[in-house]
């Protein structure tokens, strides 16, 4: 088995990382970056991910695809206020969930999650030097079955087997507690770009690490702390300029990367000048420009009510794990957004000690997933992780209650069944409606899907023994069984929710990955086929200048055609990678002969005009030849 890596799939950003022996490391990706931007860039054939993609964003916003984490297994319906905030379209897909359109094509958040998966993996590939085609995906560790379904397909997409699944509170905990030779009970605080969850484990000095209980929240992150300054720096302007931005898709963009930028600054100052020249354009065609200042307190007073809302995940986590804050030895921050010093406070308070500070929030995660590939290929063989099911699963029963079958914070892989009857005389089939939540009416929780037991002979209501089993694997992806048991009727369904991806549907995903793939391949080979030309054009006109005393007029001729010829098509636009190689072969074959011919000539053009003290020696050994010759002659007569 190659190496297994750990992949932190984020909202904003991703980081991936291996074991190295038992110990995790970060792989920086191709750029050298230990972080990649989570945004791809889609026009025609051209697929660009990462720091490339995030750079086209201001001056084709409509190209780039960001945060493709917050739709991921979510129904259109569910995602409305995500919907909004970006500036690429999209629209409800034939199955109800989100398609994103670019370019005049329609894609699901999973094939956008796998492009940047894809990138992940070829650039883990460069640095090991290794075929990487098995990976650990982290997910929030509130992310329902639909999601992790969907983060799923898209490794697969992408070309990895995704051996586990695995929550991102859980693989920082990993990472934190690989030297722990105590036991304690610790808190995960993880806020990332687009997800919140706080997780509580305990950690044992033997090598265990038991989630006791998790609660977060899959709609809150950094990115909306971004979006309430980018909609206060929007209503400022208005004030201003009577003029509103939101009409504006570029003006947007660069107030949204101005937004993020000044959130990091105002981590580590009080105040942040903004200045954005040009941002739009008035109705005489005058430019705008915004400038203006943002204080911390004004920042703290903007996301005030955003950070609030993680207080009641923390208050559950800590009610579900039976554990009081007071009992908590150590909080660790996960996640960019725990830099903002309110969130820290903000923690702080709530557990009534200060966050330990010795783990990397962007990269704990990767490092924690990275770890549990170590133990699937049998690199760790002491670590033992016991993780849980964060929502409760059930079925809708009579009355359209939801009856849990599984309840949260129950630890996974799990098993359990229920038995339920019909609820009318001679029913011949059941449907099993499978829902999860803490709602106590089905329809206000998330709908998994549903599936038909049929075949049920005649019989009296309630006579009908009907087992359903709910099977959740270590992934936490549901697999839902119904049996009848008077007659051994049985029928099994894999739930795979709002996306439903079929197998076909993955397959087809993956051939449009690699297409891309071969395309970016092929604009790689000929941009560098190009610079291979340019080269020898360089080296040709350096030739003429340094030669151009020497050279025949022919040949001066005949310099400056292949120079023409040459960049006539390294510049066609249509010029094939055949055709750029011909010519850099031409001309590699002419500048050899060339400079053979004319380093003959100097050569010989040096002989010639030697010293004077040369030539005096040369007519010197001329005479005493001559003389030699006649003493010789003397001698034989």
């Amino acid at each position: 088995m190659g190496k297994i890596i750990g992949i932190d799939l984020g909202t904003t950003n991703s980081a991936f990382a291996y074991t190295l022996g038992e110990k995790p490391e970060i792989i920086p990706n191709e750029e050298g970056d230990r972080t990649t931007p989570s945004v791809v860039y889609i026009k025609g054939d051209q697929l660009l991910v990462g720091k490339l993609a995030k750079r086209k964003a201001v001056l084709e916003p409509e190209n780039v695809v960001y945060e493709a984490k917050r739709f991921i297994g979510h129904k259109y319906t569910e995602v409305q206020k995500e919907v909004n905030s970006v500036s690429y379209k999209t629209k409800k897909g034939s199955d109800d969930g989100v398609l994103i359109e670019v370019d005049g094509k329609d894609y699901k958040p999973e094939q956008i999650s796998a492009f940047v998966l894809q990138k992940i993996k070829q650039d883990a590939e460069k640095y090991l030097g290794e075929t990487v085609d098995s990976a650990v995906i982290t997910v929030p560790a509130h992310f329902n079955d639909s999601q992790r379904n969907a983060t799923k397909a898209a490794g697969e997409i992408a070309g990895l087997k995704v051996e586990r699944i695995i929550n991102e509170p859980t693989a920082a905990a990993l990472s934190y507690g690989l030297d722990s030779q105590k036991d304690e009970k610790i808190a995960v605080y993880d806020l990332g770009g687009g997800t919140f969850d706080v997780t509580i484990l305990d950690i044992g000095s033997e090598g265990t690490f038991q989630v006791l209980s998790t609660s977060g929240d899959t709609s809150l992150g950094g990115a909306d702390f971004d979006e309430a300054l980018v909609n206060h720096l929007k209503e400022e302007f208005k004030k201003a300029e009577g003029m509103d931005l939101g009409d504006d898709p570029m003006a947007m963009q660069r107030l949204k990367e101005e937004a993020e930028n000044t959130k990091i600054q105002l981590s580590q100052t009080e105040n942040v000048e903004i200045n954005i020249p040009y941002i739009t354009s008035g109705s005489d065609g005058q430019p705008k420009h915004l400038q203006t200042n943002i204080t911390r307190a004004t920042f703290e007073n903007l996301i005030k009510s955003l950070v609030d809302k993680t207080r009641k995940p923390v208050q559950d986590a800590l009610s579900d794990a039976g554990v009081s804050s007071g009992e908590i030895n150590e909080v660790i921050l996960v996640g960019g957004s725990t830099r903002v010093p309110l969130v820290r406070d903000t923690v702080k308070e709530l557990f009534g000690k200060e966050p330990k500070m010795t783990v990397n929030p962007d990269e704990a995660v990767a490092l924690g997933a990275a770890i549990q590939g170590g133990i699937l290929q049998g690199d760790s063989k002491d670590i033992l992780l016991l993780d849980v099911t964060p929502l409760s699963l059930g079925v809708e029963v009579e009355g359209g209650l939801l009856d849990t079958v599984i309840p949260r914070n129950t630890t996974i892989p799990a098993s359990k069944s229920k038995t339920y009857t019909t609820a009318q005389d001679n029913q011949p089939a059941v449907t099993i409606n499978v829902y999860q939540g803490e709602r106590s009416m089905a329809q206000d929780n998330k709908n998994l899907g549903m599936f038909n037991l049929e075949g049920i002979p005649p019989m009296r209501r309630g006579e009908a023994q009907i087992e359903v089993t709910f099977d959740i694997d270590a992934n936490g992806i549901l697999n839902v069984s119904a049996k009848e048991k008077t007659t051994g009727k049985e029928q099994k369904v894999t739930i795979q929710g709002a996306t439903n991806i079929s197998e076909d549907e993955v397959n087809k995903m993956q051939q449009e990955a690699e297409k891309f793939a071969e395309e970016d391949k092929k604009r790689k080979e000929m941009v560098e086929a190009k610079n291979q030309l340019d080269a020898m054009i360089y080296q040709l006109e350096n030739f003429q200048k340094e030669q151009e005393s020497n050279l025949s007029d022919e040949d001066k001729d005949k310099i400056q055609n292949l120079i023409t010829d040459a960049r006539a098509v390294k510049d066609d636009e249509n010029s094939t990678k055949e055709q750029i190689d011909e010519q850099t072969q031409k001309l590699q074959t002419e500048v050899s002969n060339l400079m053979q011919q004319y380093a003959a000539a100097n050569q010989q053009q040096e002989t010639s005009t030697e010293s004077p003290e040369g030539a005096q020696t040369t007519e010197a050994e001329v005479v005493e030849d001559s003389e030699k010759n006649e003493d010789n002659k003397d001698s034989k007569n």
